[in-house]
């Protein structure tokens, strides 16, 4: 026999796994999965309770009591105690959050009384004023949309580019598509925009129009500048 000698691999036998046959890794047996997770919540520190508040905290969707019910292995009259006496229990601990029915289900929210610090902290440096320059673009985009960003150049004098990018990044303007002609991006207001504004469509806008240039004068002041 020579130093290196080749083995052949072995016949799979039928009664193996594919997974047995690939790596030689054992499938799990049956049920398996049902042990890894099987429990009694009255063994947690905080049993059922403190095992409904983990479950609580992170769902992003008001959960029914059945569906807590199913998860903790529980009778939902049991769970709805739990969560009647939760509810009551943060209230009167004047908690900064609270626990609420909702759309038929339960979720922990932030409570009402403290709505002004989180609406700082969430808002935080959301709330810095548009410049000059973004103003004066965002009034052209909303007065002549669909408009493109060459057109809107040729309004302002300047590239407005950079603005472009900081009004889509607020959320003040979108991409309507693209012009039919030129293939040029058409920007628009978004609805963010008429709700900071509080207005209900487009056509409530003050009557600035008439100032502005028509769109065939755009095109020949914006030919005029590429020239």
């Amino acid at each position: 026999m020579s130093e290196l000698e080749v083995v052949p691999d072995r016949e799979p036998n039928s009664n193996e796994s594919e997974l047995e046959r690939d790596d030689g890794i054992e499938a799990p047996a049956d049920g398996a999965a049902d042990e890894q997770f099987a429990f009694d919540v009255n063994d947690f520190p905080g049993g059922a309770r403190s095992a409904i508040e983990a479950v609580l905290m992170v769902v992003d969707e008001p959960i029914t009591e059945i569906s807590l019910a199913s998860a903790l292995e529980l009778p939902v009259d049991d769970v709805r105690g739990h969560l009647t006496e939760l509810e009551a229990e943060y209230a009167a601990q004047q908690r900064g959050f609270t626990l609420r029915s909702v759309a038929g289900g339960w979720r922990i929210y932030s409570r009402s009384d403290y709505a002004p610090v989180v609406e700082k902290f969430l808002l935080d440096g959301q709330q810095a004023k548009l410049t000059q320059a973004s103003l004066e673009t965002l009034a052209v985009i909303a007065y002549r949309q669909p408009i493109s960003r060459s057109r809107v150049s040729a309004v302002r004098g300047v590239n407005v580019d950079g603005v472009v990018r900081t009004l889509l990044n607020r959320g003040l303007i979108e991409e309507l598509g693209a012009d039919g002609d030129g293939g040029a991006f058409l920007y628009g207001t978004t609805d963010y925009f008429l709700q900071r504004l509080g207005l209900g469509s487009i056509d409530e806008l003050p009557a600035l129009a008439p100032y502005l240039p028509e769109v065939d004068v755009l095109d020949e002041i914006a030919e005029q500048g590429r020239g």
